[in-house]
């Protein structure tokens, strides 16, 4: 794979920011292609990283290649990670029975809603408990992420802090796995969708995905980095301007709002202690004044169906991947001079609709 290189920036030019990174499935490709161009531009020290879900898998990969530091070296190390388990994930799934029809190829369809694949295995998911229909309790990603993550280099990771979130089943409470106790297990609780895989369990605690209570997790950075800023790639779209009409678009609109649902409730609370801070109620050095950020293409994300989180096709991969390299590379070029300054994504104007 052509790699894309440049001179590194003098250090004097670089600026820290902590990395939220949400989860959604294939879409985590897009992500995928974010963090190459931040890893390539290299202006960007990464202080924390904050995952759930696929956002877990890209901050593991991160970490992995990261563990020495990040230098230019340490950067490449990272980028090879990213684009090698992208890799693998497409070759696990070169001959899934979940495939786009004919039709959809040449439709430059991306979804599987027409897959029979899809429609068997989303019926299953509907009808029948994982612990039926999955008795041994096969994960596809657990031996791509075996094979492809030394994980004891993730624990000695000194580059950034590592935070990946999970939901408690038991209690519904978001659970936070930190850098030094990352495992495989860790990440595959963090991607664990109920209605597709059975719990994972970890020292006697159950664990749901991670996006239920945390997608992700934004609050692990205001007690722990020095950093103002937090960066979120953002692959779940929160609004949208058409009414869902048919049960498919009922069902994929509630999985985005249910989602997101956390993000937002987070939100609320940073621009609640940010008003506070600017009526002068609020002693700033005891809180923090959070500078907001935001990578994402609605154009490239929004038309996507739900079934396409399940389409590991190189080809679409790529596509998402491409997509988030040009988001970041365009975020960069307007926004990176507004990093320590001031927020470059309105909040309230979020939260209060």
């Amino acid at each position: 794979m052509t790699r894309r290189t440049r001179p590194p920036p003098p250090a004097s030019a670089k600026k820290a920011v902590c990395l939220a990174l949400q989860g959604g499935g294939s879409h985590g490709a897009f992500t995928w292609g974010v963090l190459d161009e931040i890893l390539r531009d290299g202006r960007i020290e990464i202080e924390a990283v904050s995952g759930a879900s696929a956002g877990a898998v890209n901050a593991v990969l991160l970490a992995d290649g990261l563990a020495d530091g990040q230098r230019r070296v340490d950067r490449d190390l990272a980028r090879d990670r990213l684009a090698g388990f992208w890799r693998a994930v497409a070759d696990a799934a070169r001959f899934s029975p979940i495939q786009r029809t004919v039709i959809d190829r040449l439709m430059g369809d991306w979804s599987l809603d027409r897959s029979p694949g899809f429609a068997l295995f989303d019926l299953m998911g509907r009808v029948a408990s994982p612990y039926l229909f999955n008795p041994l309790d096969l994960h596809p990603l657990k031996p791509i992420l075996e094979d492809g993550v030394d994980f004891e280099r993730v624990q000695r990771c000194r580059g950034f802090r590592l935070h990946l979130s999970a939901t408690n089943v038991r209690t519904g409470r978001i659970a936070l796995f930190e850098r030094t106790a990352v495992t495989a297990d860790h990440v595959l609780a963090s991607a664990c969708l109920p209605f597709l895989f059975q719990a994972v369990e970890i020292a006697g605690e159950a664990y749901w995905d991670g996006g239920y209570m945390g997608n992700p997790a934004l609050f692990p950075f205001f007690r722990t980095c020095s950093s103002d800023d937090v960066l979120i790639v953002q692959i779940n779209p929160l609004e949208r301007p058409d009414l869902p009409r048919t049960a498919r678009e009922i069902q994929e609109r509630l999985n985005e709002i249910t989602f997101n649902a956390s993000l937002m409730r987070e939100f609320r609370a940073i621009d609640f202690v940010t008003r506070l801070l600017e009526e002068g109620r609020l002693d700033p050095v005891q809180y923090k004044h959070v500078l907001i950020h935001m990578i994402t293409d609605s154009e490239a994300l929004a038309p996507l169906g739900a079934s396409s989180k399940l389409n590991a096709e190189w080809e679409f991969l790529l596509h998402l991947r491409d997509a988030g390299r040009r988001a970041a590379e365009g975020w960069l070029a307007a926004h990176f001079d507004d990093l320590g300054e001031r927020s470059t994504v309105d909040i309230r104007a979020i939260v209060d609709g």
